[in-house]
């Protein structure tokens, strides 16, 4: 019997998963809700951790500790970890934002371009005031991390009659995408686009990517957009950038510390919208992510390799 911790805001999903799939007679299963701590028991026999994070040292409690399946996609705080032994297998929830991010993404693009925040303020003074819509259709983007969001992303903004470029760590023809850069090419990227929407992972070369440097290559009319990793933006250098009109605007969804502290002054630099991290939640995602985590760990009791495993050394 395999004994598997599921450590979540509501284990339930979860656990039905693993029933409904059967595998309930084959498992020891523990619950325990985010902010609560799992019995000493659970803790000391899990061997299957099932978990977006835990409080710090929790892993180090967990000796027979084989692999750990995160419930998020990024898991640069996993590889901060310095319990999470080089041996014990670690996966993501790759793929499961592969709706919900790209159509949050399409929001924030119709935002820098349709009038309808600046109607729906207007609507609460019964003032109308003729607007024009700057189209979508003949404008390009510039996707940096052209991955499963990515390629999704290009495909619906191809529909939108958008023209799609970006970055991908070994480029190559791609579907949806005229051109995909090698990284090292990002100011080719940057120089073209009309919109620049960042989608890479947290890793030492993506650590402050975007800085005063990088915005300079940007268009003056051009958004950037952010639901990527918040470490990934150098926060002074794009309020500066915005300010100055260096960029048209920014849209963020991710950032350095959640939530955003209300002294943080993304809060109130004209031009730049926050949104409290949307992207990739949808009143589905548990059990998107539960189906998932059921197909591994069938795999992992059948002896198989694991799918969505995470490369420690590219960091993702």
């Amino acid at each position: 019997m395999t004994r598997v911790l599921i450590w979540a805001k509501d284990p339930a999903p979860y656990r039905g998963a693993l029933e409904r799939a059967g595998l309930g007679g084959r498992l020891v299963i523990d619950t325990a809700k985010t902010g609560e701590k799992p019995s000493p028991e659970a803790l000391a026999g899990a061997e299957v951790l099932m978990a977006v994070n835990v409080p710090a040292g929790a892993v180090g409690e967990m000796p027979k500790l084989r692999w750990v399946q995160s419930g998020s996609v990024g898991v640069d705080h996993w590889l901060a970890r310095p319990d999470l032994k080089p041996a014990v297998q670690l996966t993501c929830a790759r793929g499961t934002h592969r709706v919900s991010m790209p159509e949050n993404i399409l929001g924030a693009l119709f935002s820098a371009t349709k009038p309808f925040l600046a109607a729906a303020e207007q609507q609460k003074e019964s003032k109308w005031v003729n607007r024009v819509s700057e189209t979508l259709a003949g404008k390009t983007l510039g996707i940096l991390g052209l991955g499963a969001i990515g390629l999704e992303l290009a495909k619906k903004a191809v529909a939108l009659e958008m023209r799609v470029i970006g970055t991908k760590k070994t480029p190559g023809a791609l579907p949806n995408v005229e051109k995909a850069y090698a990284p090292a090419q990002i100011d080719e990227v940057l120089a073209q686009s009309d919109f620049v929407v960042l989608l890479l992972p947290l890793t030492p070369e993506t650590e402050n990517l975007m800085d005063a440097a990088r915005f300079a290559k940007m268009k003056p009319t051009a958004w950037f957009i952010n639901f990527g990793r918040g470490a990934s933006v150098v926060d002074a250098d794009l309020i500066a950038a915005v300010k100055d009109k260096r960029i048209a605007g920014a849209i963020l969804d991710v950032f350095r510390k959640e939530p955003l502290p209300a002294d943080d002054p993304l809060w109130t630099a004209e031009g730049i919208r926050v949104l409290p991290h949307i992207g990739g939640f949808q009143k589905e995602r548990d059990d998107i992510v539960a189906a998932q985590f059921v197909e591994n760990l069938q795999r992992f009791l059948d002896g198989k390799p694991l799918s969505e495993v995470v490369d420690r050394a590219k960091g993702y």
